[in-house]
C-alpha cells in the first residue's frame, strides 16, 4: 500500500538535496554572528577596561646620567607616570646588564621622585661599552605597574 503523498515528499527532499543555498547561507550566517558577538565584546571589554579600580598606570624610569663611565658612579634616576609627574616612595632597582656590577643597587624615590643610586661599574676585558638596566617597584598599595622595558644606562671605557 502506498501512502497518498509519498510522491511529493520524494521530490521535496530531491530538490532539497540538489539545492546548493542552504549550503552556502549557513557559513554567512555564523561569519555575521560571529563578527557581531566580537564587536559586542569589545564594547564590553572597553567599558570594563575604564573602572578606575581595574586601570594600572605605567611607570618609567629616567636615570640620569644616561651614559657614564666604569669605577664609582652615583645615578639619579626619576620615576615619573604617562602624564609626566614624578612618583614617590618607588623602589629603584639597578641590575648589572652587559656591564657588571655586584649585586644590585637599589634606592627609594624621595617626594621629589628621585632616587639616588650607588653603583660601581666594570667593563670585561676588551669591552668598550655595556649597560644596566633599571626595574621600578612601585610604591605599595598604588595602582601603578612597571610592566616596559625602561631606560638603560650605557657604560662606557673612558
Amino acid at each position: 500500500m502506498t501512502e497518498p503523498n509519498s510522491g511529493r515528499s520524494d521530490r521535496g527532499l530531491a530538490a532539497f538535496r540538489d539545492d546548493d543555498r542552504a549550503i552556502e547561507g549557513l557559513p554567512v550566517r555564523l561569519v555575521i554572528a560571529l563578527v557581531v558577538g566580537v564587536a559586542s565584546l569589545s564594547v564590553m571589554m572597553g567599558m570594563v577596561g575604564s573602572i578606575d579600580g581595574l586601570a594600572a598606570t605605567e611607570l618609567d624610569a629616567q636615570p640620569q646620567p644616561e651614559v657614564t663611565t666604569p669605577g664609582d658612579q652615583s645615578i639619579d634616576v626619576a620615576v615619573v607616570d604617562p602624564d609626566g609627574s614624578r612618583v614617590a616612595d618607588a623602589t629603584v632597582i639597578l641590575r648589572g646588564g652587559s656591564a657588571r656590577i655586584d649585586g644590585v643597587a637599589t634606592a627609594t624615590t624621595d617626594e621629589d621622585g628621585v632616587a639616588t643610586v650607588d653603583v660601581d661599574p666594570e667593563l670585561g676585558p676588551n669591552q668598550p661599552d655595556g649597560t644596566l638596566t633599571i626595574e621600578v617597584k612601585p610604591p605599595a598599595g598604588s595602582d601603578y605597574v612597571d610592566e616596559r622595558e625602561n631606560t638603560s644606562v650605557l657604560v662606557v671605557a673612558e
